[in-house]
């Protein structure tokens, strides 16, 4: 591309650069690449530690908790025969522990309980954060 082909915005641009470069206001590297001291990337912004984190930006937000007692795999042909009174054989038996999922994601283990007539669960067993991240990566 030459002169006459740059527009005049570039050309006006380089042509600033051009005189920076000359006057040794912009340090240069060979090709005349410019080059940043190392102080001038360093972030001032105080880092704060975990034990400084503030939880609560986060303690309102909306999660979904769901409870699975089982899963199981259907074709579609066996899924529309299924009528009112059909029975769903699931991989799991009775009496084990459901999941109890927060956004999809396994977080603990429980048993339903009845507490004023409503269905509940008691938490068993947690999941340890170590187990949630590894399940994520899976």
């Amino acid at each position: 591309m030459s002169d006459e082909e740059i527009p005049d915005d570039w050309a006006a641009a380089m042509g600033e650069q051009a005189d920076a470069e000359e006057a040794g206001d912009v340090p240069t590297q060979a090709g005349g690449i410019a080059s940043a001291e190392l102080d001038e990337l360093v972030d001032e912004t105080p880092v704060a530690s975990t034990g400084d984190v503030k939880m609560d930006a986060i303690l309102d937000v909306p999660v979904t908790v769901s409870m699975e007692i089982g899963r199981t795999n259907l074709n579609i042909r066996n899924l529309l025969q299924l009528n009112q009174g059909s029975v769903v054989e699931l991989d799991r038996l009775a009496g084990e522990p459901m999941d109890v999922l927060v956004n999809g994601t396994l977080i603990a283990k429980g048993e339903v309980v009845v507490v004023n007539e409503k269905f509940g669960i008691r938490l068993t067993d947690i999941v340890s954060p170590a187990d949630r991240v590894k399940r994520l990566s899976e």
